[in-house]
């Protein structure tokens, strides 16, 4: 990797002064981390180059990008924090602490392990893009992890596939997360993986690349006919992403189906759908299959039109239709968004509803170990989207139920809940939830509270606390009754 490669690349979306600032952060480095090696033997400062690039690849800011070339400077040189403040700025020097705090996270002992782990999140909370350079940091060294030894190479995937990569697709850095999943998967995993690479790039790959370029012709045809500028690609599924469905679903790889998509990128909104319309006119759709996330976003922001169609010889093909922006924000998640946001002279620090309740979760934790739980439990989950019959969105944990939801609009139609109509019909308060449903909750003013048997299926920490709340708040007003003068 070269400075040329990182400034080419930057170069597409940053200005020229920008590009020297990138030039003069590299030389800084540079020269700090002198002739310093890695265990694999190249220069140190291959590192920084390699996040660099990473970080202008996912479309960055310029200090991200700065910070991401100096990052490992006060860790692992003399040149201080100090120095970077003074040649580089406030921001700058603030995102290297943020990631030299971050580096200090080691397997040493749960407890610690776990201590450590709570103040990633904090910092994470405190400005997303320390946690973008950490990504950028982490697949580069997952890139180089055959030269570690191998109890190494496993505590770093497992660790990398547990929080790093689940943090990713909550922040829909979606290339990063697959690049992530399929290095972990490769260490620890290795005999499925290697079966499953064999049987999907030398066998799989070679057949459905014949089909996906019949169907871009056809379709690439008709767009063209209509004058619909456009870009159509196969997009195949990551080795992980397989291999995780085959074991949920208990299926052999001959079994899983969608494996591909056709990804057609298009110039304006509008052309969006004018697409879907001509891909419907040439195959029979399967309506059970579409998606509209332009209409109704995931909760972290993707947008794209997902249809399935019944394709030649009646194979179902997955389409998906989205504009560049859209397919940038896909890929490279909020730093993509915060990108676009700039460029339209809008603020790129809105935060993730998600990394909210991360901060809520810090505030009422009595310990690392309650924090990091209540943060798997309720963060790392698939999040769904769910409406209310106004057509208001509410971002919740999978598999949610009509109580979650209750409480997610208000503890009193949480507390007074009596039934649920899910997509118009009645159903059990313990029904899980799924994404698009739209539900409307029945209450029971007359209703004295929650029933703690609730707690057997709530899947929010929201939830689950008002449970508790109201019960105990019963018992105490139940003891008060039988000892007279107790407050």
């Amino acid at each position: 990797m070269t400075i040329e490669q990182v400034i080419e690349q930057a170069s597409e979306y940053q200005d020229k002064d920008n590009i020297a600032l990138i030039k003069k952060a590299y030389d800084f480095a540079s020269s700090a981390h002198g002739e310093q090696t890695r265990k694999s033997g190249e220069l140190y400062i291959q590192h920084p180059l390699h996040t660099a690039f990473i970080l202008a690849q996912i479309k960055s800011d310029l200090p991200t990008i700065l910070a991401g070339l100096l990052h490992d400077v006060p860790e692992d040189t003399s040149t201080t924090l100090d120095d970077i403040r003074e040649t580089f700025g406030e921001e700058v020097a603030h995102l290297v602490e943020g990631i030299t705090k971050l580096s200090k996270i080691r397997y040493r002992g749960i407890q610690r392990y776990r201590e450590s782990l709570r103040k990633m999140f904090l910092a994470m909370a405190e400005d997303l893009r320390v946690i973008l350079i950490k990504f950028a940091d982490r697949l580069h060294n997952l890139r180089t992890l055959d030269v570690l030894p191998k109890e190494k190479q496993k505590r770093i995937a497992q660790e990398t596939l547990e929080i790093y990569a689940p943090i990713a697709g909550l922040l829909g850095i979606w290339s990063l997360r697959w690049q992530m999943e399929d290095i972990c998967f490769k260490y620890l995993y290795p005999e499925e993986y290697k079966q499953l690479e064999y049987k999907y790039e030398i066998e799989k790959k070679v057949e459905l690349k014949k089909y996906i370029e019949k169907l871009r012709h056809i379709v690439s045809e008709k767009l063209t006919e209509e004058q619909i500028p456009h870009h159509i690609d196969g997009r195949f599924k990551h080795l992980y992403s397989i291999w995780q469905k085959m074991q949920q679903k208990h299926r052999k790889f001959d079994e899983i189906h969608d494996v591909f998509a056709l990804r057609v990128i298009v110039n304006t909104l509008p052309d969006c759908y004018k697409a879907l319309g001509i891909i419907h006119s040439i195959w029979k759709p399967n309506y059970t299959r579409f998606k509209d996330y332009i209409a109704v976003p995931k909760p972290n922001g993707y947008r794209s039109i997902h249809t399935t169609v019944f394709g030649p010889e009646g194979k179902p093909t997955e389409f998906q239709i989205r504009t560049k922006q859209m397919h940038e924000e896909a890929l490279y998640g909020i730093s993509a968004h915060w990108h676009y946001k700039q460029k339209r002279g809008g603020d790129s620090e809105k935060t993730p509803r998600w990394v909210q309740e991360i901060l809520e979760i810090q505030r009422e934790a009595t310990s690392s170990q309650q924090f990091l739980k209540e943060v798997k439990l309720d963060i790392f989950r698939d999040r769904i989207f769910v409406f209310t019959p106004k057509g208001d969105v509410h971002d919740l944990p999978g598999n949610a139920s009509p109580v979650d939801f209750a409480y997610s609009i208000h503890t009193d139609v949480g507390n007074k809940c009596v039934s649920a109509r899910i997509n118009g019909r009645l159903a059990a308060l313990e029904t899980p939830l799924k994404n698009g449903d739209m539900v409307e909750i029945v209450t029971d003013q007359n209703r004295a509270g929650p029933n703690y048997d609730w707690l057997g299926f709530v899947k929010t920490r929201r939830a689950r606390d008002k449970i508790k709340q109201y019960a105990r708040r019963s018992r105490l007003e139940t003891i008060k009754r039988f000892i007279p003068g107790l407050k």
